[in-house]
């Protein structure tokens, strides 16, 4: 950017140089002088320039260094324009690639207001995600500078979906500007993938309805859970603040749903001889493969393998005992 205002300024004074000269060799009015100038610079030339023989002396030399500088600056502006691009160009193939990699991450369909609360959430949990977006503009403003992957394009297009990798990914959140948009989104990513855990943001009621028939595992209405909210804190003010409450790390609370997997070390352990309350973590339910629910489990219920366990405590140990879900250790 600084060598682009130099390479302009540079310019400019080579302009007002030869409107000046031209202006005192040939007194000759400031427009005249200024059109003279430019032209001369350009090097389309005019034989107008030198009348006298000072003022075609002065137009040599204006010329030969005016020559000079143009091209430099021309030559200037437009190696960064190319590298600029190029370097846009590596990084857009850099991120794609590193796309390609990702496993179990999550999808955020529309950078809106709670699009990006998302991103941020996940983002402090260290979660891998990817934003998609139709605002180039604006996906480059708030992803790039953060680090985030993002594809730009329509979420309702099956090839931007898969650039997205929703084939590996774990969770899809779609909060689009319009219900319609979010039906769109939850149908083609349900036929991509079957198995696809599926956030989706509905207006109304009837949105609510559209967005389970098509394939949401969960549909969220900001004015419902927003009034619950609400209404949650007039019943039990201090819920909320306990939730919000740190650890000594500084790590907040958190409520998770870990998914045991057959390789798990938990497999088989009864929940008291498990080492969960030594890290800090308490079972408070658990959903067996079948639908059975046991909310509070006792001490002698066993784990068994496509278990939820619905797990609450510092999101340091919750994170540690998900990534441990699927150990051998």
């Amino acid at each position: 950017m600084k060598r682009a205002v130099v390479i302009v300024t540079l310019l400019l004074a080579l302009i007002g140089v030869g409107t000046i000269g031209f202006h005192l060799t040939g007194d000759r009015p400031w427009l005249e002088s200024v059109y003279l100038a430019v032209i001369t610079l350009t090097t389309v030339g005019s034989r107008d320039g030198g009348q006298t023989p000072a003022a075609m002396v002065f137009v040599m030399l204006y010329l030969v260094s005016g020559l000079s500088i143009f091209t430099y600056s021309a030559f200037q502006l437009g190696q960064f324009v190319i590298n600029t691009e190029f370097r846009r160009m590596l990084e857009r193939r850099r991120m794609e690639r590193d796309i390609r990699k990702l496993e179990d991450h999550y999808i955020v369909c529309g950078m809106g207001r709670m699009g990006v609360t998302i991103c941020e959430f996940l983002s402090q949990r260290r979660k891998p995600f990817v934003v998609i977006d139709t605002d180039a503009e604006h996906v480059e403003q708030v992803c790039r500078d953060r680090g985030w992957y993002a594809v730009e394009g329509d979420a309702t297009d099956d090839s931007v979906l898969q650039a997205a990798g929703i084939e590996r990914a774990q969770g899809l959140a779609t909060v689009l500007a319009t219900d319609a948009d979010n039906v769109y989104v939850v149908l083609t990513a349900r036929m991509l993938s079957t198995d696809l855990q599926i956030v989706a943001r509905a207006s109304d009621d009837k949105a609510v309805q559209k967005l389970e028939r098509a394939g949401a595992t969960r549909v969220i209405s900001p004015f419902s859970s927003g009034a619950v909210k609400m209404a949650r804190f007039m019943l039990s003010p201090s819920i909320e603040d306990f939730l919000e409450i740190t650890d000594s790390g500084g790590s907040e609370l958190e409520l998770a749903d870990i998914q045991i997997e057959a390789g798990s070390p938990y497999v088989g352990r009864q929940l008291m001889d498990t080492d969960l309350r030594d890290k800090g973590v308490m079972i408070i339910g658990i959903r067996r493969a079948s639908g059975e629910r046991l909310l509070p489990p006792s001490g002698s219920a066993v784990i068994h393998a496509g278990d939820s366990l619905f797990a609450f405590g510092s999101s340091d140990a919750v994170n540690s005992m998900i990534a441990a879900r699927s150990s051998n250790g």
